[in-house]
């Protein structure tokens, strides 16, 4: 054998950097993705990360605020039993043990879905350790303690996540402060907690401390919880919150943070004037900024800003053989459409298919009690682009099935174009939400129109009964007076021609 051969438009000294196909970078939920995916399609394929895989999902995000929201939803049922017929109790809350649960819950997932031998059984190696770019196809990965080792990549796919931003408020950097990365190290829930951010996290975690007994305020810097969502659904999940005991301060500022007697005292200017809130913890909510530091991406021709790397809807960066994808491109920041986009990055590279990423239908979901979820445009968007549309609604209070669990706070809500019903955007706010808002996503994908959702028979009785209920309210509008007396006259019935008002469920 020659002791050099072409690679990569080069050469390669025997005995030089080990060769890959693709090197990942990153093993959160699109690295991982990207991995999986690549080795699939016979890429030999290196997975680099520098702490656990699974990523913000698996150990400071999804997986246990969840399981973190389901003890806390427990514990608030059995204080409110006697709405099923059964006495109220009030639970004995042993938050070690609670938090106890939630990492083993996180742990378990790590276990059967992303530990490092789930994928070296498909192919992947995997590797841990810091990595960054020597030059535009030479990794280098440095393990603790360790020297550096360079590997040659054809395609490289950057996949490293995103990490809590923290806010320029005066005196943070004396008081310690939580975040998403350290809440879930907690060993017992604190006495008052105040949260800045009124976003997904900040929201959740609101209400999963309050009903686990915390004392919770949270500061929100816009007008609403939840900007982006529809502002009649987060008034009413807002209302829900308060009563349930968290304090929301709207259109609040934290301006100072001081440490008093081991305690956080905070200085907080609303439109109301300034107010003083003095908590066990604070929790930082507000938002997230990509991981690019240390990668060495100017070594690669790589693009990036504050946001983070710069990718088209190819996933594919300012160097041609290198993608990003997930929350370290800073363009959405969900789990779902970090593994699609990883998805993409990977059939464009190793396939050569011009995949592009679908951001049309991106659906969304707070899992508050009620969860928040929507898909498509909003109301502002299409009144903004000067869209004619309807507005349907259907009421939980309304629909068998939340009537039957005693959870009849929400709404489906439907956008849809005039006259022939084609969804434009949804949101739906009450159980369930985030299962209900899959379907329509669906359907908009697929141009399914409101009259064939309402034509489509549901399982009953269910909550997705609610979407069929609410493409009804098409057919409703529709019905016209004229044909009814047509049909009176032809047949002779004997009924009442009577006009529905646009607000009217039916």
């Amino acid at each position: 054998m020659s002791a050099t051969r072409k690679w990569f438009g080069g050469s390669r000294v025997a005995g030089g950097p080990a060769e890959f196909d693709v090197v990942v970078l990153g093993g959160g939920a699109a690295g991982l993705t990207a991995s999986g995916v690549a080795a699939s399609f016979g890429a030999k394929t290196l997975l680099v990360e520098r702490a656990r895989l699974g990523g913000d999902c698996t150990w400071t995000g999804c997986i246990p605020s969840k399981a973190l929201l389901k003890a806390a939803k427990v514990a608030h049922a059995m204080r409110r039993a006697a709405r099923y017929g059964l006495a109220d109790h009030a639970p004995d809350v042993d938050t070690r043990r609670v938090m106890a649960h939630v990492r083993a819950v996180r742990q378990g997932v790590y276990e059967h879905a992303d530990a490092p031998p789930i994928f070296e059984a498909m192919g992947v190696e995997v590797r841990a350790g810091r990595a960054r770019f020597v030059d535009p196809h030479t990794v280098a990965v440095a393990a603790e303690g360790g020297d550096e080792m360079p590997f040659r990549a054809r395609y490289v796919i950057v996949a490293t996540g995103a990490r809590p931003s923290v806010p320029p408020i005066e005196g943070l950097d004396r008081v310690p402060a939580l975040t998403s990365e350290s809440v879930f190290e907690l060993e017992e829930v604190p006495r008052r907690l105040l949260i800045v951010g009124g976003g997904p996290v900040g929201c959740e975690l609101a209400q999963a401390f309050c009903r686990l007994g915390a004392r919770v305020t949270v500061a929100q810097r816009a007008r609403h919880l939840l900007p982006g969502d529809d502002p009649e659904l987060t008034e009413a999940l807002r209302r829900a919150l308060e009563g349930e005991g968290v304090e929301c301060l709207l259109g609040a500022e934290v301006r100072r943070v001081a440490n008093d007697a081991g305690a956080v005292r905070a200085t907080i200017a609303a439109a109301g004037g300034t107010t003083e809130v003095v908590a066990d913890a604070i929790l930082l909510a507000v938002g997230r900024r990509p991981n690019v530091e240390g990668l060495g991406l100017e070594a690669a021709g790589v693009g990036y800003a504050d946001r983070g790397i710069a990718v088209d809807d190819r996933c594919r960066t300012s160097a041609r053989h290198v993608f990003a994808c997930g929350d370290v491109t800073g363009r959405y920041q969900f789990t779902h459409m970090s593994e699609h986009m990883a998805k993409v990055a990977v059939t464009n590279a190793v396939l050569g298919l011009p995949s592009k990423v679908d951001a049309r239908y991106v659906p969304r979901c707070t899992f508050t009690d009620p969860e928040l979820a929507h898909v498509g445009a909003s109301e502002a968007d299409l009144v903004a682009r000067g869209v004619r549309f309807d507005v349907y609604r259907f009421p939980y209070d309304k629909l068998d099935r939340a009537i039957a669990d005693g959870e009849t706070t929400g709404l489906v809500k439907v956008l849809a174009t005039r006259p022939g019903g084609r969804i434009l955007g949804a949101s739906v706010l009450g159980a369930a939400a985030g299962e209900l808002i899959g379907e329509l996503a669906v359907a908009m994908r697929n141009g399914v129109t409101l009259r064939r959702l309402a034509d489509t028979i549901h399982p009953y009785p269910t909550y997705g009964l609610g979407v069929r209920r609410a493409a009804d309210q098409w057919y409703v509008r529709k019905r016209s007076k004229a044909l009814v007396r047509v049909l009176r006259f032809v047949f002779g019935y004997r009924g009442l021609v009577r006009d529905f008002d646009p607000d009217e469920i039916v």
